[in-house]
This record gives structure tokens, sequence and C-alpha cells, in this order.
């Protein structure tokens, strides 16, 4: 009986001490306008009204909404993300129609969205499941005039929040300004934002005990443009040596390039306009909360390619090209990151 106790003793000393581990899905998604129908005397919504030239309507828009969830739950592989940063969204309407009015709705999904002076009137947004992330604090940072153009863009997100392994996150949400005018011409612009950026992510990374940093965005440049290369100087995941303080892109090195070369196809060429970067302490396996370059992807799901009649292969199944009306999901492809937990 003596030795029966004790045995089970251990036994629940044992289960009482077990760690558990779970995965915890990060994504991000260029969405490509989504406008509701609604005429917003304030932005610059007029291409997507009913009686604009595109014949933007209730129906279409509730179609793209739908194929968003679709894209959304299939991403995670039936295991949907527990966050989802979104660019190019107009409003909270839009966003509370997609967590609500689509496959998502069981899922509880929360949101929050800036409301910066972007003269087309978009924005940024993060989807977030509340019992998996906690919200702890949120941030709509603004960058200034830009140099190029003196006109408004969007603000960064910053958002602050804590996962079940008790590690605090703290993500940021970019859409940098777009090519428009030229690659060259326009890329101060970029540089500008990106400095905004690293700027916040070096106070985190200096104050922070334990600073685990990811940032995710369309910064409408490739990996090896200023604003990523040198200005937030990212380093390769799959050094030896990881530091804390540095950014490491969690994309750009991966040897799965060769099989889905970017999220973004222009003329005959594939290359990563989003990107995926997070701060070295993520990087550490024996963090309760932590992954590796393995862990991030891009989402080539067949249903979100078309065939490329002009260029051959693939790219991405879009929304509209030009004013003609396709009916696809997005000129982006998503991308995703999984973190392990242990807790």
């Amino acid at each position: 009986m003596r030795i029966l106790l004790v045995a089970v003793f251990c036994l629940i000393c044992s289960l009482a001490n077990a760690q558990q581990k779970s995965s915890f899905q990060v994504l991000f998604w260029n969405v490509e306008n989504l406008f509701d129908v609604e005429n917003d005397t304030l932005k610059n919504d007029e291409d997507f009204l009913p009686n604009s030239l595109k014949h933007w309507n209730g129906y279409r828009y509730y179609q793209k909404l739908q194929q968003l969830s679709k894209a959304i739950i299939a991403s995670g592989e039936w295991n949907p993300p527990a966050l989802i940063g979104l660019c190019e969204v107009e409003n909270d309407s839009v966003l509370y129609d997609l967590v609500h009015r689509t496959g998502l709705r069981n899922l509880d999904y929360r949101y929050v969205v800036t409301h910066s002076d972007d003269f087309r009137g978009i924005d940024v947004a993060l989807l977030y499941q509340p019992d998996l992330f906690k919200l702890i604090a949120t941030e709509s940072i603004p960058v200034g005039e830009l140099p190029v153009g003196k006109r408004a863009t969007r603000d960064l997100l910053h958002i602050v929040g804590q996962v079940v392994s008790g590690d605090t996150l703290d993500l940021f949400i970019a859409h940098l300004p777009s090519r428009f005018g030229g690659a060259k011409q326009s890329e101060p612009n970029r540089i500008h934002v990106s400095k905004v950026l690293r700027a916040k992510a070096d106070s985190i990374l200096t104050n922070r005990m334990f600073p685990k940093v990811i940032i995710m965005g369309d910064f409408n440049d490739y990996p090896k443009n200023t604003s990523i290369s040198k200005i937030l100087s990212v380093q390769n995941p799959n050094d030896k040596i990881v530091d804390r303080n540095y950014l490491y892109h969690m994309l750009a090195f991966s040897a799965d390039r060769k099989r889905c070369r970017g999220t973004y196809k222009y003329k005959n060429s594939w290359d990563i306009l989003d990107h995926l970067i997070v701060s070295g302490g993520l990087l550490d396996d024996s963090s309760s909360c932590h992954t590796a370059s393995k862990e991030a992807r891009i989402v080539n799901l067949p249903f979100l390619l078309i065939k490329d009649e002009k260029f051959g292969g693939f790219k991405p199944f879009r929304t509209y090209n030009g004013m003609h009306y396709l009916g696809g999901f997005s000129d982006h492809l998503p991308i995703i990151l999984e973190l392990e937990l242990t807790y």
C-alpha cells in the first residue's frame, strides 16, 4: 500500500509539473483594396462605389469577404491563425463584416485598426483571438509628411499582447508608401517610414527585459532594398550566432524560395514585397515562445493563383486588373509564421 501511495504521489507531481506545447500562428496579408460600398466624403474611395467605373457593389464586396475568410482559414491548415495582420482595409466596418459575416464568425476574432490620414483612405489592422492573445496596449504611430510628394501616408500599428506561455509580444504592422512615380524616385518615402519603424523597434529592444518583436507588412520594397537591408538591417536567421537585439528576416533567406519565389509578381518576375521580421529573442529555442526560419512560409494555395496567360506560369488571383473585375482574392499572397509556445 505504501509503495502504491508513493507511486500515485509521484504521478500527481509529474502531471502537475508537465509542460504543454502548442502552436501559435501569425499571418499577414495585403488584401487588395478592401473597401465597403458606402461613400466616405473624407476619403478618396470614389473608385469603390456602385456608380464608379469599377462598379464595386454589395455582391462583389461580400464575395470578396467570403473569399478572404476561406483563404485565412486554409492558410493555417485548418488551425486558424491567432493573429492576422492586414493592410489595404478601409475602416472598422469592413473588419466587422469580415469577422462577423463570413466563415470567421465562429472564431471570436476581435480587431484593432489605425485611422490615419492616408490620401487613399486605407489603413492597417490586426485581427486577434482574445483567448490566445491577451491585448495589453495599442498604438497608432504617425510617420509625418513624406519627403517626396509632401503628403500623408499610413500610420504604423504597434500592438502589445501576452500569449499563453506568459511571454509578451510586440507586433508592428506596416504598409510603406508605394512605388508610384518610380521605384528610385519614391524610395526616400519608404526609407523615411522605415527609420521611424526602426527607432520604435529599437526602443522595445532596449527597454524590454526579454524583448520579442514581430514586424510584418507590405514594404513595397524587396529584401535587398535600402529600407530593409540597411535601415532595418535584417540578418539571416540561419546564422549560428543570434543576438536578441538584432532583427532577422524569416523569408528572404529561406530555401523555400525555390518553390515559392515571392508574394507578388511584377510582369514575369516574382519577389517578396511582404515581410516577416523577428527579433533574436524569438529564435532562442530554449525560450517558452520561439520560432525558426523553417516555420515561415508564403501561402501559395492553388485557389489563390491563376494562370498567367501573358508571361507564363501562375500569378496571384486578384480582385481587379485595372478597371476589369476578375473576382479573385488579392494581388498579393499571404505569409505565415508559426511559433511554439511552452506553458
